[in-house]
């Protein structure tokens, strides 16, 4: 006769080979093919954003206003795409993530479509609004797809090179955008992503499948709840055959209001509070190099080509592109290197070793920094280089916090990796969208050098955010429990 202790080890070998065979539902050339729809959403947000910028002054001449009128459209559109995120993510998780896309993706072309007719500021602040809105779920549901997709070991490679498809917009938009804006019209540009949303809307529909692990969608949830009630009620004449019936097959449609704002409270977790601090923390110093462009770089070193002035995103986003699949491997290797020396024992901290810490407490600060000096003191074309080198290395650095950092915040909650997503996103941003508000004001006060010195402080305490995880993120854990992932269900 079998004893416990001859069974243990059997059922435990069961339940990992159920939980691997639900990473094994889509073959590699799927997931390959899935998680490129999803990036070029995700490419969408921050094009949209990126190539805005080079053309402020064109917008403002053209609407007969200022560029400080039109910057507050980038702050819109960051607020936008902060609420966006968490509404798209909260119903992805019900809903699951293909009705989301079909659903936000025509919001963006109608916003675009919008922004490029606009003749009066307030109707490009509305258009703005909507076209931000209607991509937002980009990152978000983007990050709950590479989840369903990628199982630990395997996700923060699969996170980094989303994030660095993604932040392609970065390195392609800014040149792109100021060229269209020197040579054409900025309302070309937005009038090509209604184009371009109007083609991954019908690529979307043909080729997404639904990616949400089988029965873990709300609407699967809850027929499943109501099945169960109705089988009490019924009690033994239930008909075997509905039983038997996939839950999937039997799930009818039905609208839920939901409270997008729920998605919030995952924050609560001083861990993933924390890691939300230290992203945005990092991407307050490529705001702060970005969004001044024109009058820091441009007016210090006489260009006024906005062609050109888009060129010097380009070091920037090639260190995003690079950066972001390096972060992800790198912490991978991580999780790999230290579940191996605690005899296959996980620890979600892990991840955030070496590569967050580097980006955070080096080189992002650092970049910032120098930038702000050499901008001061070195004139020329020497000066130009050394700046746009520190642009490639804050890139970089960036992306050394940031794609840890998400992966992360999904391994510690996986079952909700899209609403921990938008919730990060969603803070970060209304964080940022006040920082961008004040980035002109305080040049305008304390100088170039100032700024950049402010913007590398906030750095430094998000890289004290990042240790504190590091060294007690156990300890933290354990004060609250929020539903954490564990190993088993990773």
């Amino acid at each position: 006769m079998a004893t416990n202790d001859e069974e243990t080890p059997l059922l435990a070998s069961a339940a990992e080979l159920s939980h691997e065979a639900v990473y094994a539902r889509f073959t590699p050339a799927q997931k390959r093919m899935i998680s490129g729809l999803v990036s070029c959403s995700a490419l969408i947000p921050l094009f949209a954003g990126a190539s805005f910028i080079p053309s402020i002054p064109d917008i403002a001449e053209d609407l007969d206003t200022t560029p400080k009128v039109v910057s507050l459209a980038v702050s819109i559109s960051i607020f936008s795409s902060a609420i966006g995120s968490m509404v798209f993510a909260t119903y992805s998780t019900f809903y699951g993530r293909r009705p989301v896309y079909l659903f936000g993706l025509p919001l963006l072309c109608v916003g675009s479509l919008g922004v490029g007719t606009a003749t009066r500021v307030p109707e490009l602040m509305f258009w703005r609004l909507i076209q931000a809105f209607g991509s937002s779920g980009g990152m978000s549901v983007g990050g709950g797809v590479i989840a369903d997709l990628y199982k630990l070991t395997e996700r923060g490679t699969a996170m980094g090179i989303f994030l660095a498809a993604a932040l392609l917009g970065n390195a392609l938009a800014p040149v792109i955008g100021g060229w269209v804006a020197h040579y054409a019209s900025w309302r070309y540009l937005q009038l090509a992503l209604f184009a371009f949303g109007g083609l991954l809307t019908v690529a979307m529909a043909l080729y997404l499948p639904e990616t949400s692990h089988p029965g873990t969608t709300g609407l699967e949830k809850l027929a499943s709840a109501e099945r169960s009630k109705a089988g009490a009620v019924g009690g033994a004449e239930t008909d075997s055959d509905s039983v038997d019936e996939p839950d999937n097959e039997r799930v009818r449609f039905r609208w839920v209001w939901l409270n997008p704002f729920a998605s919030l409270w995952v924050l609560r977790s001083p861990n993933l509070a924390l890691v939300t601090f230290s992203s945005a923390a990092a991407l307050v110093t490529e705001f702060g190099l970005q969004v001044p462009m024109a009058t820091t770089i441009g007016v210090r070193y006489g260009i006024t080509n906005e062609a050109l002035i888009g060129a010097c995103f380009i070091p920037m986003g090639l260190g995003n592109i690079l950066g972001a699949p390096l972060a992800g491997w790198l912490s991978d290797r991580a999780v790999i290197k230290w579940k191996a020396k605690r005899a296959g024992v996980w620890v979600p901290e892990d991840r955030l070793r070496g590569s967050s810490a580097l980006g955070a407490g080096l080189l992002v600060p650092l970049s910032i920094l120098a930038s702000g000096a050499i901008t001061t003191w070195v004139p020329g074309t020497v000066g130009l280089v050394l700046n746009l080198a520190c642009f490639f290395v804050n890139g970089v650095g960036v992306d050394l916090v940031l794609s840890p950092g998400s992966s992360y915040s999904v391994d510690v909650l996986h079952s909700r990796s899209a609403e921990v997503m938008a919730a990060s996103a969603g803070v970060r941003s209304m964080f940022l969208a006040a920082v961008v508000a004040g980035i002109l004001p305080s040049i305008e006060r304390y100088g170039v050098l100032g700024t950049d010195a402010i913007a590398a402080g906030i750095a430094w305490t998000g890289f004290l955010a990042i240790w504190l995880v590091i060294q007690y993120g156990d300890r933290m854990r354990a004060w609250l429990d929020i539903g954490y992932s564990t190993q088993e269900n990773n």
